[in-house]
C-alpha cells in the first residue's frame, strides 16, 4: 500500500476508533483545515523568496543572502516584522468593510486550495464540479480588492481597486475560455477524472493537439493577468499609485494582501498543471507504487509553471491600460473562442492522440 494513502487511512480510523462518528468528522476537518492554513503560510514564505532568488538571478545580483542559509530565512524574519508592526489605518476609511477587505482575499484563496489534488490520496475535496468550483471561488478575492481600494478613502487606492475590476472581469473570460477548452477535451469537470484521462492517454497537452497549446499559452497570459502580477501590475503600479489598492494597509493586514499574491500564483500555476501536465502523473510512466511520488511530480511541475510567470515578471515592461484591454478584447477572446471550437471539433471527430 502507499505510504501517503496508509497514513491518511491510519490517522481516519483511528479517529473514528476513539471517538464518536460525529466529533471524529469534525476533528478531521480540523485538522484539514490546520494543513491548509500551515501550507498556505510555508508556500507563501517559500514563494517570495524564491521571487526574490529569481529577481536577482535575472538582474545579475545576489538576492537575500544573510538571514539563514542563501537568505532561506529571510522571508521569516520580515512576516516576524510585519506581525509586530502597528495597524494603522486612515480615520475616515470605512472601518468595517476596510477591516473585512483583507479576509476576502484569503478565504477565497483558502477555498480555491481546498479542491487542488497534491496526489491521488492528499485531495481534501474532489467534487464532481471541481474545475467549476475554482473558477467561481477564485473570482470571490476581487471583492476583497475592490473592496479594499474604496474603503481606504484615498485616492490612489481607488484608482488601483477600478484597475483590479477592469483587468480581472476582463481576463476571466480568456482564463475560463482556457479551461472550458480542456474540459471539453476531457469530458468531466471532476478533477480527479481530468486527471485519469491523462493517464490513460498521456498529458493534455499532447492530446489535444495545436488547441491544447493555444489554450495552454492563453492561461498562462491571462493567469498571470488574474493575478495581478507584472507585467500586468497596473492595479499596483508602485511608481504610480504608490501601491494601488493597498496603499492604506499596515502590518498583518498587508501581508494579507502581499501573501494572497503569491498563493494566488502557485494556485494558478496548479491549475495549469492539472489541465495540461497530468497533475501528479510521473512523465515517465511510473506508477504510485513509489510512496509519495506523486506529491513530488505535483509539486515539480507547478515551480516549473511559477518560475515561468516570474521569467514573465522580469522580462517584460508593464502594459498600459489600453494595450491591457487590447490583448483581451481583440485578440485572446477572439482566439479562445474560435480554439474552443476548433477543440469541440477534434473531439467530435476523435481526432485526439493517445500515447
Amino acid at each position: 500500500m502507499n505510504i501517503s494513502l496508509s497514513i491518511t487511512k491510519n490517522i481516519h480510523d483511528w479517529l473514528f476508533e476513539v471517538m464518536s462518528a460525529p466529533f471524529a468528522t469534525v476533528v478531521e476537518n480540523v485538522l484539514i483545515a490546520v494543513a491548509f492554513l500551515a501550507f498556505f503560510a510555508l508556500a507563501g514564505l517559500l514563494l517570495v523568496w524564491m521571487e526574490r532568488r529569481i529577481a536577482a538571478f535575472f538582474q545579475l545580483r545576489l538576492g537575500p543572502n544573510r538571514v539563514g542559509p542563501m537568505g532561506l530565512f529571510q522571508t521569516i524574519a520580515d512576516a516576524l516584522k510585519l506581525v509586530s508592526k502597528e495597524l494603522t489605518g486612515p480615520d475616515k476609511a470605512d472601518k468595517f468593510l476596510y477591516n473585512l477587505a483583507p479576509y476576502f482575499v484569503i478565504v477565497a484563496s483558502l477555498m480555491a486550495l481546498s479542491v487542488l489534488p497534491f496526489s491521488q490520496e492528499f485531495h481534501a475535496f474532489d467534487i464532481n464540479i471541481g474545475v467549476f468550483f475554482l473558477i467561481a471561488v477564485s473570482s470571490i478575492g476581487v471583492i476583497g480588492i475592490l473592496l479594499g481600494g474604496w474603503s481606504s478613502n484615498n485616492k490612489y487606492s481607488l484608482i488601483g481597486a477600478m484597475r483590479s475590476g477592469l483587468q480581472t472581469i476582463s481576463y476571466e473570460l480568456s482564463v475560463g475560455l482556457s479551461i472550458l477548452t480542456i474540459v471539453v477535451l476531457a469530458g468531466s469537470l471532476q478533477i480527479s477524472e481530468i486527471i485519469a484521462a491523462q493517464q490513460a492517454g498521456g498529458w493534455f497537452i499532447i492530446q489535444g493537439h495545436i488547441p491544447a497549446m493555444i489554450a495552454f499559452m492563453i492561461f498562462m497570459i491571462a493567469g498571470t493577468a488574474e493575478t495581478n502580477r507584472a507585467p500586468f501590475d497596473l492595479i499596483e503600479a508602485e511608481s504610480e499609485l504608490g501601491a494601488g489598492f493597498h496603499t492604506e494597509y499596515s502590518g498583518m493586514k498587508f501581508a494579507y494582501f502581499f501573501l494572497a499574491e503569491f498563493i494566488n500564483m502557485f494556485i494558478i500555476a496548479a491549475i495549469g498543471v492539472i489541465l495540461f501536465f497530468g497533475g501528479w502523473l510521473s512523465p515517465f510512466g511510473i506508477t504510485e507504487s513509489i510512496p509519495l511520488l506523486g506529491i513530488f511530480w505535483f509539486m515539480l511541475k507547478v515551480l516549473g509553471l511559477i518560475f515561468l510567470m516570474m521569467w514573465f515578471r522580469w522580462t517584460f515592461p508593464r502594459l498600459r491600460v489600453d494595450q491591457l484591454l487590447t490583448l483581451e478584447w481583440k485578440y485572446l477572446l477572439p482566439i479562445n473562442l474560435f480554439n474552443i471550437v476548433l477543440m469541440a471539433v477534434i473531439v467530435w471527430l476523435g481526432l485526439t492522440i493517445n500515447f
